[in-house]
């Protein structure tokens, strides 16, 4: 007899070869180091397979005070109802459901809203499809003391991305970034990099609702606002996996918005810097 979605939820979660989501338990001095609540912000598009082994690593990481907010787009292969049998289960778990695939910068903008609405004393984005391992999280609070925005990043030293990458895919990432930090002069090396763990008072004095970006260009436009408004960011190596099963959703219009993106932001700082006063 098939199982049903709650019988699938009540199972353990098996992990992929390479990409080890548990985590050891937290040591009292290790979480008494990082007091206050953190949300992680999991935009989801068809990621059924995936965001039970995704929340079930970020539950296991015993943080004191965790929110997992899952922010799906009316996924058609019924991420949204995993979504919810997973919140019955999990108290950490919340769930927005939006109609219709509006985008990863829109759903950001909004999880990021939520997180700040409900308290959040740092807020942490990664993708929901094992590109990023959660255990990572942990890290990266360790290393967010004396900054204000953490970069889980592939292109510093310590950083790398899949192995199983064709050198074609790892030239076309590192030629992505390197174009996007030469055109805004970023002190930051991955530019496009979706993990990140942001402090409370940093998001606040990003001005979330004009945002335009929604690709991938998110995450460059998200970088140059963090250094155009003298935040302190660090980037904190990381491996990034091959996504767990799954269609990639870059496309070329994905890619394009992303590229034109970039001389629009160069060019707004620079009408900026003629303007003012």
């Amino acid at each position: 007899m098939a199982l049903g979605i709650e019988d699938v939820m009540l199972q353990e979660p098996s992990t992929r070869e390479g990409a080890p989501t548990k985590a050891e338990p937290l040591k009292a001095s290790r979480a008494e180091r990082r007091p206050g609540r953190v949300v992680v912000v999991l935009p989801t598009y068809n990621e059924a397979k995936n965001l039970p082994l995704v929340v079930h690593a970020l539950v296991k990481l015993d943080l004191p005070d965790l929110m997992v907010l899952v922010v799906d787009d009316d996924s058609p292969d019924g991420t949204g109802q995993i979504a919810e049998a997973l919140r019955k289960r999990y108290p950490q778990v919340h769930v927005i459901h939006r109609t219709g695939k509006l985008g990863l910068g829109t759903a950001y903008v909004e999880g990021f809203q939520w997180a700040l609405n409900h308290g959040a004393d740092f807020i942490v984005q990664m993708d929901a499809d094992l590109s990023h391992e959660p255990i990572r999280i942990l890290d990266m609070l360790d290393a967010i003391d004396g900054n204000d925005v953490i970069v889980g990043s592939r292109y510093v030293t310590g950083g790398e991305v899949d192995p199983r990458w064709s050198r074609s895919r790892q030239w076309l990432s590192a030629f992505a970034n390197r174009y996007a930090r030469t055109i805004l002069r970023s002190n930051v090396h991955d530019m496009t990099g979706g993990f990140k763990c942001f402090k409370r008072s940093a998001l606040e004095r990003i001005d979330l609702d004009s945002i335009r970006s929604n690709g991938y260009a998110f995450q460059v436009e998200i970088a140059h606002r963090c250094q155009r408004l003298g935040l302190k960011v660090a980037e904190h190596p990381i491996r990034f996996y091959e996504r767990n099963g799954g269609v990639s959703k870059m496309s070329l219009s994905v890619s394009a918005e992303a590229a034109w993106r970039v001389w629009q932001l160069r060019v707004l700082t620079w009408i900026r810097r003629i303007t003012r006063v």
